[in-house]
């Protein structure tokens, strides 16, 4: 893929919907991008047009969950900020942490990824992988080998569902725990 095709691939396109119904909506790709379109933007009076209803048009799957977790209208400068600036591993707990009402910090452009870093996540496995997975790494206590064949997996993979969570974000399928 050339670098020209890479950033096409990238492209974040949103669409402002006026609630004037006089007026025309535009598409945006960015916050000065919008900045400039409202500006310009006058119904059939000629007057300024003031609100909006934001659409998610175009963009990754993460950027789409982005979008949604953060209500993105509320604030367009901090949703470009983090769907241009932000890796898709900082953008997934911040995603999580809105999504599932676990902050109370307003999304605005001071959020940082540093602020969930209390988010544990597990990638692509059920709640028996995360079982085993914590059998291995000693979490249960140290069980001999030649009794792991009598341990009732299922039990131990219902009990981590009372303390950890599902959730499906971008493309990934998502086992969290908030502390």
């Amino acid at each position: 893929m050339t670098q020209a095709q890479l950033k096409q691939a990238e492209t974040l396109t949103l669409y402002a919907q006026p609630y004037d119904l006089d007026a025309q909506g535009f598409y945006f790709d960015s916050f000065e991008d919008y900045q400039s379109k409202y500006n310009k933007n006058f119904n059939v009076y000629g007057q300024p047009v003031e609100e909006y209803m934001f659409d998610f048009i175009d963009g990754s799957a993460i950027d789409c969950d982005l979008f949604k977790a953060v209500k993105g209208g509320y604030n367009l400068k901090a949703f470009f900020m983090v769907a241009n600036e932000w890796e898709e591993y900082q953008k997934i707990p911040l995603i999580i942490a809105y999504e599932e009402n676990i902050t109370s910090e307003p999304f605005n452009e001071e959020v940082t990824p540093d602020l969930f870093e209390d988010i544990d996540i597990y990638y692509d496995m059920s709640f028996e992988d995360l079982a085993w997975q914590f059998i291995e790494e000693g979490l249960f206590g140290e069980i001999p080998k030649h009794l792991e064949n009598y341990l009732d997996i299922q039990l131990m993979a219902r009990d981590l569902s009372f303390d950890y969570n599902e959730i499906s974000v971008g493309n990934n399928s998502i086992i969290y725990r908030s502390m």
